[in-house]
């Protein structure tokens, strides 16, 4: 008799890359996933940019297909777990199936956070988290719309410059005074908030939506406390919330602020269930609770850890923390995790398009942010790494050469940190 073998709930990034790994670290049981969307596990981040503005719709696929059929991999389409029974060992699926598992794997993801005045399946109103919203989002732009756009953080800036680029009206309201202020220097926060606003969007910083007042032609007016606005189409953009419902129920910790408990091999409570991706929180070092990371990188490096955890290998050593957004023709990177009370330092000038920052205590560096700068953050990654205090001040003189002050740093810790000099 065949033994259960792996149930992998989840059918995204993580999910892939978590079944690509077991099949890499020789694990021959039977391995089932379970996706509630009709299409093949796909990449999210071009949904927000080259799925709504590219000539043809790019290819998303995480892996090839015969890469699905040389691992036997048993991907099961429009199938949506609704119970996990830890002590039975099964998942029951929305059908009637129960499938019993001998190890198990949450890769849920996460839920487009929803707003009672703009709920999904109205028309004229977006969340754009899967390849059916971002495909429904591009046809409503073909029309060059009024589109205003709620939330100003990464995913909600992406839109506003794909929209752009379609010829649409946009504008976007943020309850911040800033744009990303908890994530960017305010020189930068400054410098994206300038550049979208050249690029012809409409920006209501600090600005509360009140209500939304459908009108004749299914236009809509938008109601904030600094003023009202009618637009054609509405994109919500506030945030994502952890698929963790199945994990809740079934009994499994699950974080005071949302994702399921894991350790750093990605374990739940549950011996014989693991969880990974967008769904999980876990246990940082230097921060008291544990907390949540939303990124291409982590649904990966979660996925890897997971999946050495269950067969029993070496898991790969902790990631430095790295995400990237394409703002325009502009690409930000960030290395680290932001803080409050971070100083930063900073090399280059964004008004020229490149700059990347440091963000230290003591001489630390905890964060690094760079403007059309990858390479150069590449280059000081080992220091993030290292976490060791570094001298800054040769970091900021852009005649220094950056491969050779880094290089110096990992020489040793500085007997002294010298202050930085003003930015």
């Amino acid at each position: 008799m065949t033994a259960p073998g792996v149930v992998i709930v989840g059918a995204g990034q993580a999910a892939a890359v978590a079944a690509h790994a077991l099949r890499e670290h020789g694990y021959r049981g039977r391995i089932t996933m379970l996706g509630r969307e009709p299409h093949k596990p796909y990449e999210r981040p071009p949904l927000s940019k080259a799925v709504l503005v590219a000539p043809e719709e790019p290819s998303l696929d995480v892996f090839a297909q015969d890469v699905w059929a040389l691992g036997d991999i048993d991907v099961q389409s429009s199938s949506e777990a609704i119970a996990l029974d830890l002590s039975g060992q099964s998942v029951r699926l929305a059908d009637g199936q129960v499938l019993p598992y001998d190890m198990c794997l949450l890769a849920t993801g996460g839920e487009a956070r929803a707003l009672a005045c703009a709920p999904a399946g109205r028309p004229h109103v977006h969340y754009v988290r899967t390849l059916d919203d971002a495909r429904r989002l591009r046809a409503a732009l073909q029309g060059q719309p009024q589109i205003a756009i709620l939330g100003g953080g990464f995913l909600g800036l992406e839109i506003a410059h794909s929209a752009l680029a379609t010829g649409a009206a946009v504008t976007v309201i943020e309850r911040a005074p800033s744009l990303l202020d908890r994530f960017l220097p305010p020189e930068a926060s400054a410098w994206l908030e300038s550049g979208l606003r050249q690029a012809g969007a409409h920006l209501l910083l600090g600005a509360v939506l009140e209500r939304i007042d459908i009108l004749p032609l299914g236009r809509m007016r938008l109601s904030t406390h600094a003023g009202a606005l009618e637009a054609d189409e509405v994109v919500v953009a506030i945030g994502l919330s952890p698929n963790d419902a199945l994990a809740r129920a079934a009994g499994l910790d699950v974080a005071e602020g949302g994702g399921v408990l894991v350790d750093a091999q990605c374990r739940t409570s549950d011996r014989n269930v693991f969880a990974c991706g967008d769904c999980t929180s876990q246990q940082r070092p230097g921060y008291e609770a544990p907390m949540r990371l939303e990124s291409w990188q982590n649904a990966n490096e979660q996925a890897r850890s997971a999946a050495a955890a269950m067969v029993g290998a070496t898991a790969p050593a902790p990631a430095v923390p790295w995400f990237w957004t394409d703002q325009g023709r502009h690409n930000i990177q960030m290395l680290g995790l932001p803080a409050p009370g971070l100083e930063y330092v900073r090399r280059g000038d964004p008004a020229t398009g490149k700059a990347l920052w440091i963000g230290h205590r003591g001489g630390v560096p905890l964060h690094g942010v760079a403007i059309n700068a990858g390479a150069d953050l590449r280059a000081i990654r080992p220091l993030f790494e290292q976490g060791e205090p570094v001298l800054l001040d040769e970091f900021q003189r852009d005649a220094a050469e950056l491969r050779a002050w880094a290089k110096q740093m990992r020489g040793g810790t500085p007997p002294t940190v010298q202050p930085p000099l003003t930015a």
